[in-house]
């Protein structure tokens, strides 16, 4: 989450007139996260977050995002719900944006979670990805593998003023992956961007999922190897092997993986860290002027992906067989 762009508060109390949310007693803008604008508001019917939707959405995918939040949660999904205007619509304009107003979830995010807590979120993303499994509107991957090319030219030329060499070891690694990726994995809806600051826990259990603006059909493995990546990496840059056998193995007690997917990780592992090096590149190197956003460390990944080219086998995740 962040703002991009500002609202005033004549632009904000005309489009709260559509809604029966009562009066305006806060809003506040937040600060986390790389795409979106968002707001956290404050009326008589309680607390809610407004999103102005910028950068890499595409309008076009909107009833995808709202609708599979609404069907995740008629599945017993805990996740945030669009609500609707007075006119029946949860979409609208706000600020020459296209914007949404979701029901606000209880919770904390935890930056550095437990073992415990990755078994938690192994467990939930096993239920989304069953839950999900008859949703009937498709969504391609805006950041699968072809976007990872059109990222890579974007920086290519200013990467290396980054870290020395790194346009180097990107244009490698995007090599690589072409030749390696799986084909004919399960496949499915995924939520593919499940860091610890869209998992919220309260009284010690995960207590929803927010923010579903990367979800989109894609091999269900690779959502476990994003969420790896984010949840599995100590502050200095040491794997959790204990921490990945609780996503991987509480997952599977779920949804098993297959023999393919346990073989594919270390690859998939590879793709996903390479996709958010280059987002977090991309925009490191683009940081529009004046926006409430701090952008996040690509070379993070850079460390994550090196893990990962010395991985042989699922085993090293500590995947039990």
């Amino acid at each position: 989450m962040a703002v991009y762009t500002e609202v005033s508060d004549e632009e904000l109390s005309a489009y709260l007139a559509r809604y029966d949310l009562g009066e305006l007693l806060a809003c506040k803008g937040i600060a986390e996260g790389v795409e979106n604008s968002n707001f956290l508001l404050h009326t008589d019917a309680g607390f809610f977050i407004l999103t102005l939707y910028e950068k890499r959405v595409d309008t076009r995918d909107l009833p995808f995002f709202l609708g599979l939040m609404e069907h995740l949660s008629d599945r017993g999904v805990t996740c945030p719900q669009p609500v609707n205007a007075r006119d029946g619509s949860a979409l609208g304009t706000l600020a020459g944006r296209p914007a949404v107003i979701v029901t606000f979830l209880d919770g904390l995010s935890i930056k550095h979670p437990s073992p415990r807590q990755c078994g938690m979120l192994g467990e939930a993303m096993a239920q989304l990805h069953v839950a999900a499994a008859d949703f009937t509107i498709p969504r391609a991957n805006a950041m699968g593998m072809e976007a990872w090319f059109s990222l890579f030219e974007q920086a290519r030329m200013q990467a290396d003023t980054v870290l020395p060499s790194l346009s180097s070891l990107i244009e490698d690694e995007l090599a690589f992956l072409r030749a390696n990726w799986p084909k004919d994995l399960p496949s499915g809806v995924i939520h593919a961007d499940l860091f610890p600051d869209n998992v919220f826990f309260r009284s010690g259990r995960l207590s929803g999922l927010i923010d579903f603006y990367f979800a989109c059909n894609d091999f269900l493995a690779y959502d476990l190897v994003i969420s790896m990546n984010a949840w599995c990496f100590e502050p200095d840059g040491s794997f959790n092997i204990t921490a990945a056998m609780a996503i991987l193995n509480n997952y599977g007690e779920t949804r098993p993986l297959t023999e393919a997917e346990k073989q594919a990780l270390p690859v998939l592992a590879r793709g996903a860290a390479l996709r958010f090096l280059l987002t977090r590149l991309v925009d490191w190197l683009n940081v529009p002027d004046g926006a409430l956003v701090k952008p996040k460390d690509p070379l993070e990944y850079v460390r994550k992906l090196r893990f990962h080219q010395q991985v042989k086998n699922a085993g090293e995740y500590g995947l039990l067989t």
